[in-house]
């Protein structure tokens, strides 16, 4: 991770030095101060890694901030520089720069050249291109007719400008000729702010590819075949401009909503970009070419600078303080930066060579060991944590069938307190009818007392209305035994059987039975203490609310019970799967581990049966050595005995 490195420059004053403006920026060290009368006002007071004041030139610029970008894309990094600022803040002039004063991007071209010819160990091969962004259309500044290029997006080569043509080139004269004529195609126009205004962005891009030479190629120690592939963007924006300063009218209010609207949609992904973590949300990368362009250079993989040109002059403070924030905002930018490679089959078979010595020297050690064992506790601690599981499951269901037979019975206490409360207002109404039509006659003691006993009855909803039942006669002719025409003194016999209608009774059993007892009734007079209605219903009230509160009660500890049993097996769940995933990446460990280990031991069986051929082939060697060697003793033997001979025969004379 890389930080976007920021910087500062502040172009010379074109006001009169004798300006009576009270407010000026002031520069101390890399700290920048809007004072008034030489003090700080709040708000307007900035930091940044790099400021340059207007007595600075582009060399020094380029020096501190781009030359490190540079050399990183000579090395295969990517690389992003580009002037952001308002409208004639001196961008192109930072980037272009004069022959006097050569910019950021002349200096950068020579200097990769000068590199190039100094490194002896790499060959290179670069290709340009130099594009525009003009009212949000592509366009290709080395040749001659607008084309209108599209952008499109692949795994191999990321983001790129379909169909834009790039150059192969081999020195700095030549890029500087590209460059030349890219300017002459280039859009500028006329403001009141800016007699030479850019009316669109440029991007100036060099494809820089390298590989060690052929002569270095063969050495086992490093990797040479790799080809390392950068790419360098260079790039000059358009600056925002405000309508009431510029005075743009017809083309050039066109053109100046297009820089605005892309400078804005820049602005929104630096925005997104600095605020980090979640809070990040979508970032709008398609919103405008230029963004998606340079998408790489912006929270990707890319080394990336920017110079944020400013204005000192009173009159331009707001924009000033604009450029400020972008900048800030700007430099909390990380970048993923990376050496960029594309491995050929060779340079692929020598790193592939020098994982499989890693293999070996892990395999020789312990650590496929240590990973079975991680396996195995990880198992273990997932087969505990299903236990636990399905425990609380079983508890959760069991919770579950207390929880429900609590709200039945909650349902039937509510049931029977709905029942109640009819029939109080059934027996309320029963009631009130008994004493209307009681009260149409005056009522006998024992009617009232009678009365008094109904009020304890269950009332009967399906009895019909008492104005529908027929009175009893308050008379009656009662059924009785013929009175005889005279009594004498004593009953005899056969006055027992006439007033018996002939029906013989035991005497003496009747005199015997005991007497009945009498149930006293009160008298009118005597007050019955009977309890109303209304207090038998709020006794039962008491009772049921009594009821109900306990089951509430229980149902709450129930409720809390079972959302902490849904908790723990929420977590339990959640354990599950990152011990699951776990347990899948190091199973997928150990089989990659497993599946490296047979290709070792497939090139270990290789490499022994190459060592027994060559064991062979010695062996031969050395038997065919050991026949010539006979050969050759038993030759020297004889020539030495031949000699020994020829000097011990005696030399005949000659005639």
């Amino acid at each position: 991770m890389e930080k976007i490195s920021v910087g500062v420059r502040f172009r010379p004053s074109t006001s009169s030095p004798h300006s009576d403006s009270s407010r000026q920026w002031q520069i101390s060290d890399n700290a920048i101060s809007l004072c008034h009368l030489n003090t700080p006002i709040s708000g307007y007071t900035f930091a940044f890694d790099h400021v340059f004041d207007e007595s600075l030139g582009n060399a020094v610029v380029y020096r501190v901030l781009i030359k490190s970008i540079i050399d990183a894309a000579i090395d295969g990094f990517n690389g992003t520089a580009f002037a952001y600022g308002q409208t004639s803040s001196g961008k192109t002039y930072t980037m272009n720069g004069s022959e006097m004063d050569p910019g950021i991007i002349p200096l950068a071209i020579k200097d990769i050249f000068d590199t190039i010819h100094k490194t002896s160990e790499r060959e290179f091969l670069i290709r340009v291109s130099y594009m525009e962004i003009y009212n949000e259309e592509i366009n290709d500044l080395l040749v001659l007719e607008s084309q209108k290029l599209p952008i499109h997006e692949n795994l191999e080569r990321g983001v790129y400008v379909a169909g834009i043509r790039e150059e192969i080139v081999s020195n700095a004269e030549q890029v500087l000729q590209l460059l030349k004529l890219g300017e002459e195609n280039r859009h500028f126009g006329e403001t009141n702010m800016n007699a030479r205004s850019s009316r669109s962005h440029t991007i100036f891009r060099m494809v820089i590819e390298s590989r060690a030479k052929e002569e270095d190629s063969f050495k086992e120690d490093t990797i040479t075949d790799a080809v390392r592939v950068s790419v360098l963007n260079l790039v000059d924006l358009a600056g925002s401009e405000r309508i009431a300063k510029t005075g743009a009218e017809g083309v050039r209010l066109k053109e100046g909503k297009h820089i605005n609207k892309s400078l804005m949609v820049l602005g929104n992904v630096i925005n997104k970009l600095s605020e980090g973590g979640k809070q990040r949300g979508h970032i709008p990368y398609r919103d405008s070419k230029l963004t998606r362009i340079l998408q790489p250079a912006l929270g990707g993989n890319a080394k990336t600078s920017i110079i944020c040109t400013v204005a000192p002059e009173d009159v331009h403070v707001e924009e000033t303080r604009g450029t400020l924030q972008f900048a800030s905002r700007a430099k909390r930018i990380t970048n993923c930066v990376q050496v960029n490679e594309i491995l050929t089959d060779a340079a692929l078979l020598k790193r592939q060579k020098l994982e499989i010595e890693e293999l070996r020297k892990r395999l020789t050690g312990s650590h496929s060991e240590v990973l079975e064992q991680v396996l195995l506790k990880q198992r273990n601690d997932m087969h505990k944590s299903e236990l636990e599981r399905d425990r609380l499951a079983t508890e959760l269901e069991e919770e579950r069938k207390a929880r429900y037979a609590l709200e039945h019975r909650i349902l039937e206490q509510e049931k029977k307190i709905e029942n109640l409360m009819n029939l109080s207002v059934s027996a309320h109404f029963s009631s009130a009818c008994s004493q209307k039509k009681v009260g149409e006659r005056s009522a006998t003691p024992d009617e009232a007392h009678f009365l008094a006993f109904d009020d304890l009855k269950t009332p009967n909803l399906k009895c019909p209305s008492i104005d529908f039942v027929v009175r009893r006669p308050s008379y009656k002719e009662i059924e009785s035994s013929p009175i005889p025409d005279n009594f004498a003194d004593v009953a005899d016999e056969d006055l027992w059987t006439r007033l018996n209608k002939g029906r013989v009774t035991d005497l003496e059993a009747f005199q015997m039975t005991p007497p009945l007892p009498v149930q006293e009734f009160p008298s009118s007079e005597t007050s019955l203490v009977v309890p109303s209605n209304e207090e038998l219903q709020a006794k039962n009230y008491e009772i049921l609310e009594e009821d109900l509160h306990d089951v509430r009660k229980q149902c709450e500890a129930l409720k809390e019970q079972y959302s902490k049993l849904e908790e723990e097996n929420n977590i339990l769940k959640e354990e599950k799967i990152g011990l699951t995933d776990d347990v899948a990446c190091l199973e997928k460990q150990i089989d990659q581990v497993k599946s490296e280990k047979q290709v070792v031991l497939k090139e270990l069986e290789e490499e022994k049966r190459k060592l027994n051929d060559l064991r062979e082939e010695v062996r031969r060697l050395i038997t065919t050595f050991s026949q010539k060697e006979g050969m050759l003793t038993s030759l020297y033997s004889k020539s030495r005995a031949f000699v020994e001979n020829t000097k011990t025969a005696p030399i005949a004379p000659h005639e």
